[in-house]
């Protein structure tokens, strides 16, 4: 059985334990990371030399960086639709998935989560929220472009696409800021939200992820 080594809270770890639940893969899920199991240790580091999860242990083969284990559980467990084997269909997939991790997901994680959740709000500018959300408005409008032409990011069929996309939209539409009107956005969080893995995985309370203040 594959092995996941990542807490629950993680996003990245939702992203791939959401995608094994699609794939229908049963994997066991071990509790590394933020207040659990230290990514720091030689053991640990031996699996990934970055200390960060998750990590996938599949039989002797070790796979890190969470878009990595991704596509490696679907070219090796999943098939088409979910995960085309053309090229050609599968790189417009490859574009959005890319587009989320390198562009959508500091614009929200890094502007928005981590000072409302995860920092001291004393650290951050006042007016840290407003800049991110204005930041981030237009990624969110490209991704509401792009869900017009759905119900998925692929249109007719759920692909490996929306697992990339629809991980941090629990954070996105759960954190407290002005959001812009995206009606497509919006209605594809409702389908998603839907979906018992997408429930099961992602949608996970961030609450033991507050930054506390030390003091008290």
């Amino acid at each position: 059985m594959p092995r996941i080594y990542g807490r629950a809270t993680s996003s990245n770890v939702q992203m791939v334990m959401w995608g094994a639940a699609e794939l229908g893969l049963a994997v066991e899920r071990l509790d590394y990371g933020f207040g659990h199991a230290s990514t720091k240790t030689p053991e640990f580091l031996a699996r990934n030399p970055m200390g960060l999860v998750p990590v996938l242990q599949d039989g002797d083969l070790t796979v890190w960086e969470s878009a990595a284990i991704l596509r490696y559980l679907c070219a090796e467990y999943g098939h088409a639709p979910f995960y085309p084997a053309s090229p050609r269909t599968r790189a417009p997939l490859d574009i959005w998935a890319e587009w989320i991790k390198s562009t959508f997901t500091p614009a929200l994680l890094n502007g928005l989560f981590y000072p409302l959740v995860r920092r001291d709000p004393a650290s951050f500018p006042p007016t840290q929220i407003q800049d991110a959300a204005a930041a981030i408005a237009p990624l969110a409008k490209m991704l509401d472009t792009r869900l017009g032409q759905g119900p998925w990011i692929a249109g007719t069929d759920f692909t490996f696409a929306d697992i990339s996309c629809g991980h941090l939209l629990y954070r996105y539409f759960g954190l407290p800021f002005d959001r812009i009107d995206t009606p497509n956005l919006a209605a594809y969080y409702s389908r998603l939200q839907n979906r018992p893995a997408f429930r099961d995985h992602v949608m996970v309370s961030w609450e033991p992820l507050r930054w506390k203040d030390p003091s008290l």
